[in-house]
């Protein structure tokens, strides 16, 4: 069988990405297909792979303006020239790269992260969040629109539709009337380090506006609580302005680094709406509990009051509740390790061979 991968594009080391190496992994003579990439960020994670950009590639400092190419990024993704004797595809996108055109004769599995955010759930944030002049936002939502009338199409052109999770199959059916199955991305849960005693709380991630990590600052800032903020984004400058003398920002680090820094926690705090939240089940493969919005994929991987607790709004307030009686709790390490293997690398990958064998 020949396989070719595609990617929206690889500039950060996200979920998504995770999905594309266990891929790459199963699959490494495929060649992977992207928008553009970063040759720094392929070198330390796809080192031995092929790969193969579209036209936009080409343009100087991609990694730095590619926002400002938006409205080409459709065209670029029906550009790719796969071989004719390509039979599958396998697609990992929460953007643009469902909407590829293959070969004739070809099965196309498209895994979806979720759908488009800034078309579909976060499209009036994103023009409020969007730091560009006034005048140009202006011209944004018939963009958009634009935009989303062709990820609906684009939406029409898998034969196979993959949710990371079921509240992503559930969008799936929402905004593009599709049916599509779930298959939970991988969690390389067999690299946590053994739990230690917890001498904090721990949040963080790709530091972005959905992901309401200042919730959590706010929390421990308001009850004197220690709290490590790991990650970099373009929020990063507003938390660090609101956050007080209890919290520790130690920027983008790496995995030896994150699962150091789980072991030692008492919890994480999962204040956003996720489609599935790697991170969450990574606390957990060390043995700590996560606490959690009632919303999104964390109702899929957290048990109440097994592996985790759950606050219902989205609040400063709501968080407050929960960690100001944290000590009444008790967690028993091993059963949530236990759990968290439900989501390991190894179900991943089976269940996408699972798949690509009974085509």
């Amino acid at each position: 069988m020949n396989i070719a991968l595609v990617h929206d594009y690889l500039v950060q080391d996200g979920g998504a990405e995770r999905v594309l190496l266990a891929l790459h992994e199963m699959f490494p003579e495929a060649p992977i297909y992207t928008l553009f990439y970063d040759p720094k960020f392929v070198e330390k994670r796809f080192k031995n792979a092929t790969i193969i950009p579209s036209f936009l590639q080409k343009f100087p400092k991609i990694t730095r303006i590619y926002q400002w190419l938006l409205p080409i990024m459709p065209l670029a993704t029906e550009s790719y020239h796969f071989k004719e004797n390509t039979n599958l595809i396998i697609s990992s996108t929460s953007a643009f790269a469902k909407g590829i055109i293959p070969p004739t004769n070809c099965t196309h599995i498209s895994y979806i992260h979720t759908p488009t955010r800034f078309l579909w759930t976060d499209s009036g944030r994103y023009v409020q969040e969007l730091k560009v002049p006034k005048f140009i936002k202006f011209f944004l939502p018939p963009i958009l629109h634009r935009l989303r009338a062709w990820d609906t199409i684009a939406s029409t052109r898998p034969d196979i539709l993959i949710g990371n999770s079921q509240t992503v199959v559930n969008r799936i059916k929402t905004f593009y009337k599709k049916e599509a199955q779930c298959i939970y991305p991988p969690v390389e849960t067999s690299k946590a380090l053994p739990p230690q005693a917890g001498e904090y709380f721990i949040t963080g991630g790709r530091l972005v506006y959905y992901k309401h990590v200042d919730l959590a600052i706010e929390c421990c800032n308001r009850l004197h609580l220690p709290l490590v903020v790991y990650g970099d984004g373009p929020e990063m400058e507003r938390l660090k302005k609101m956050a007080g003398e209890t919290i520790t920002f130690v920027g983008k680090i790496s995995d030896e680094e994150k699962w150091k820094l789980l072991s030692k926690a008492k919890a994480f705090i999962n204040p956003q709406n996720e489609d599935f939240g790697i991170t969450a089940v990574e606390s957990m493969a060390a043995g700590k509990p996560v606490i959690a919005l009632r919303q999104g994929g964390a109702t899929e991987t957290v048990q109440e009051n097994v592996t985790g607790v759950f606050f219902d709004n989205q609040t400063w307030e709501a968080l407050c509740h929960i960690l100001g009686a944290w000590e009444k709790y008790t967690w028993n390490s091993d059963r949530i390790i236990e759990h968290a293997k439900k989501f390991d690398t190894l179900n991943f990958k089976k269940a996408i061979r699972t798949l690509v064998e009974s085509i």
